[in-house]
């Protein structure tokens, strides 16, 4: 598949609901976060002086959080080789266990972020520019809810990790 970045809006949805293991919700809440952050930094860039300045920073959380998309979908694929091995082979467990906490970290980041864009969105909902107050509590909204979901990811990965033999 290419990069989650390099599609169209159609091809990422067409490829979220394809009956395929990737991409999936850490693909799907990475891109929300990078949604959200446009969104923010288009209310920051109509906010004066300062507020004007969380351009920069929303520019960088999307920025950062864009090939994290790919990368869930990389460590979920790792997951599965890992989880295909036949149980008794020698290599299982340290794959199985590597690749579970490669597919925790990722999703862990996209929270993080995810957490920051609706920090700086909320500021700009509450301070910035009122005609663009629809945006920033959108944006302050979808980095949540893209947050919320990275985290489930985490706890879902952090069980099976625990009961992984």
């Amino acid at each position: 598949m290419n990069a989650a970045r390099d599609l169209t809006v159609g091809e990422f949805l067409d490829a979220l609901a394809a009956r395929a293991p990737a991409p999936a919700a850490g693909a799907c809440a990475a891109i929300t976060a990078a949604a959200a952050a446009a969104l923010a930094a288009k209310a920051a860039r109509f906010s004066p002086g300062e507020l004007g300045e969380l351009a920069a920073d929303a520019d960088r959380l999307r920025a950062e959080v864009v090939p994290l998309a790919d990368a869930d979908s990389a460590a979920y694929g790792a997951v599965l080789a890992a989880v295909r091995l036949p149980r008794n082979h020698p290599d299982r467990p340290e794959r199985l266990a590597t690749a579970l906490a490669a597919a925790t970290e990722i999703p862990l980041r996209i929270a993080r972020i995810g957490a920051a864009v609706a920090t700086l969105a909320g500021r700009l909902e509450r301070e910035g520019n009122r005609n663009l107050r629809g945006d920033a509590q959108a944006a302050t909204l979808l980095a949540d809810g893209a947050s919320q979901a990275a985290m489930a990811l985490v706890h879902i990965n952090r069980e099976l990790g625990n009961g992984a033999p």
